[in-house]
């Protein structure tokens, strides 16, 4: 009887010990679920925001980050990234996206230098000779039916183009829609060999499936572009790990515009082209991790 007895205390005592290691364990994991820290990316809708986007995604997740991403034009980054809505932007473009930082510069920071040499400005297509700068438009502006294709109207470059117009005097009207619906219309006209205008800029595959040129620009409305991360200034303190990779940033252009052309041209998947990115760039990864 006794050993009976002896054998149930001590079945009941391993029950007992075995239940409050697992409430433990439990109580451990939801309270690291619960200090899973959310980052959230803003993502424009340009093909050059997409490779470091996707790139720092998979690199803050790894660092125990959750993360998400957050869809808008660039002036509802800026003001997601002002109010602590976005923590980061990788794309931020300089000095067209000036005005944003005169604007929000109490509340956010440029943190890094991605990449710099990012030509941008008004293209034509290469088989148009006798047009190499924005001068050489005045008083052909009918060719084009006066009108110049622009990305959405949110952007900060489309009051740069406007300025533009007025500034060379050019008869014509900036038509502005999406990205690929500007593509879409500039390509139906290089089908058909016929004079068009748009805006153009790298890291883009524009360049590399167009017959196209970047003409010259010589009242300066338009600069070769440094491209940076942008974060809320309060990232610095809440994630100091995620702000100090951040603030490690940097990316060949060329690197980019690969992965753009994977991505559009090729269909690969975005995230499996950004692995592959970091599995072949490790070093350049552990720089930016400080390792």
């Amino acid at each position: 009887m006794k050993k009976v007895l002896l054998g149930m205390i001590s079945a009941l005592f391993v029950m007992f010990v075995v239940g409050c290691s697992q409430q433990n364990e439990d109580s451990e994991n939801q309270t690291g679920a619960e200090e899973q820290q959310t980052i959230t990316l803003g993502v424009t809708p340009w093909t050059s925001t997409v490779p470091p986007t996707e790139i720092a995604q998979i690199l803050l997740e790894d660092m125990g980050y959750n993360v998400e991403q957050t869809q808008a034009d660039a002036g509802s980054t800026y003001i997601g990234l002002s109010r602590g809505d976005i923590d980061v932007f990788m794309d931020g473009w300089f000095p067209v996206h000036d005005v944003y930082i005169e604007k929000y510069g109490d509340s956010i920071e440029e943190t890094a230098v991605s990449y710099t040499g990012a030509d941008a400005g008004l293209v034509v297509p290469s088989y148009m000779e006798d047009v190499n700068s924005v001068e050489d438009l005045v008083g052909m502006e009918d060719q084009f039916n006066n009108e110049l294709y622009g990305i959405e109207e949110g952007a900060s470059v489309t009051g740069i183009i406007d300025d533009l117009i007025e500034g060379y005097g050019l008869d014509m009207e900036q038509v502005n829609s999406s990205e690929g619906g500007m593509l879409a219309q500039a390509m139906r006209k290089l089908e058909n060999e016929k004079p068009v205008v748009f805006y153009g800029w790298r890291p883009h595959t524009m360049f590399n499936k167009l017959d196209i040129k970047v003409i010259e620009d010589d009242k300066g409305f338009f600069e070769t572009a440094t491209v940076k991360v942008i974060t809320n200034k309060e990232l610095q303190e809440t994630a100091p790990e995620a702000y100090e990779f951040l603030s490690n940033w940097s990316i060949p252009l060329d690197d980019v515009e690969e992965m753009i052309v994977k991505i559009e041209e090729e269909d690969a998947p975005a995230r499996e082209v950004a692995q592959e990115w970091i599995d072949n760039n490790q070093d350049k990864v552990n720089e930016m991790l400080g390792k």
